[in-house]
């Protein structure tokens, strides 16, 4: 019989929990290869997430793995904008799991995407060969950061140039802002040598697990009445966040928030200002019941202008037809 969501949950949480004394000690094992801080990331986030799964809480289950992952001496790399770099295999004090790419061995897909997709964003910026004209934001995104670049927020890394901030048009690509956030670049700036026959091709690794994302999950889980964590350390992990963005240094405190502002729509607009375009938003947006419904609007939402609320069933994508075909078990979701 076909899996149910709270049994494949059951299923992937066992399966973690088995495997914990087969894998490396946490920050041990080759560069993109899983260890224990791996699975521990991935429960967390299961567990941040359990609602939507099972219908049950699982806050406190979150709060656990996060403690075990923050204790085993991860930090905040310095600058936000070394995260998605040419050379980010050197983020090793943040990142806990990458897909690693290089120009050698991997021609096409991968983070070439991410760093060729953007509309607009020259060679020389994105330090590739062109430009796609493809990905851009709603102009939603930009609203959530002070100012659209990086002379307040250093995450702001939006390219403006030749852009317009409001999405007037879908198909238009120079309606909506894009990003320089992955760059086919070292820390200084250079190129990334290419050892291949096919051009400029991405070393960006993808960061699946980071830290900054596990002290996002720490903090809503309290917020969300976990136990195990405090609303102090709490804010002292978003706060950390926010420093590195505000001023390249975790410990600053230019960026700093107070107990009351850190709620738990403070961190999901936080959760986009940290993670965008890294797959997070439309898992948070579910979790926060604000992917279908009218709470939350954002332009050609439901395929109108300024959006608008859609039907329920969107919170889940339907299974693929060649699924269906090469397994006459399964059963469509209801509603496609």
């Amino acid at each position: 019989s076909q899996i149910q969501r709270a049994d494949l949950f059951a299923f992937l949480e066992k399966e973690l929990k088995e495997i914990d004394s087969d894998l490396a000690d946490a920050r041990t094992n080759e560069w993109g290869r899983p260890d224990k801080a791996a699975a521990w990331a991935l429960l967390s986030r299961m567990y941040l997430n359990g609602k939507t799964y099972t219908g049950n809480e699982y806050f406190t289950e979150a709060i656990t793995y996060c403690n075990k992952i923050i204790n085993e001496g991860y930090g905040l790399e310095s600058k936000y904008e070394w995260l998605m770099l040419g050379d980010n295999h050197l983020n090793t004090n943040e990142f806990i799991f990458t897909i690693n790419y290089d120009n050698t061995n991997q021609t096409w897909y991968s983070t070439n995407f991410l760093a060729l997709g953007p509309a607009g964003v020259p060679a020389s910026i994105n330090g590739m060969s062109s430009s796609w004209q493809a990905f851009r934001f709603t102009q939603q995104i930009p609203a959530l950061f002070p100012t659209p670049d990086t002379s307040i927020d250093k995450r702001g890394m939006f390219f403006t140039s030749g852009q317009n901030l409001v999405v007037k048009s879908i198909s238009t690509s120079t309606d909506g802002y894009s990003s320089f956030k992955y760059r086919n670049k070292d820390r200084n700036g250079n190129p990334i040598e290419q050892n291949n026959n096919f051009g400029n091709l991405s070393d960006i690794d993808f960061p699946v697990f980071r830290l900054a994302e596990i002290y996002l999950t720490y903090a809503e889980s309290v917020l969300r009445g976990g136990s195990g964590g405090s609303n102090a350390l709490a804010l002292s992990y978003i706060n950390q966040i926010r420093g590195r963005a505000y001023a390249n240094n975790p410990s600053s405190t230019s960026g700093n928030i107070s107990n009351a502002q850190l709620t738990l729509d403070f961190i999901l607009d936080e959760r986009a200002r940290e993670l965008y375009w890294e797959t997070h938003r439309r898992t948070d947006l579910v979790r926060y019941d604000k992917l279908t419904t009218g709470s939350y609007l954002w332009a050609w939402k439901g395929n109108a202008e300024f959006g608008r609320a859609v039907d329920a069933k969107y919170n889940l994508f339907p299974i693929p037809t060649s699924d269906l075909l090469a397994n006459p078990n399964l059963k469509q979701i209801d509603g496609f």
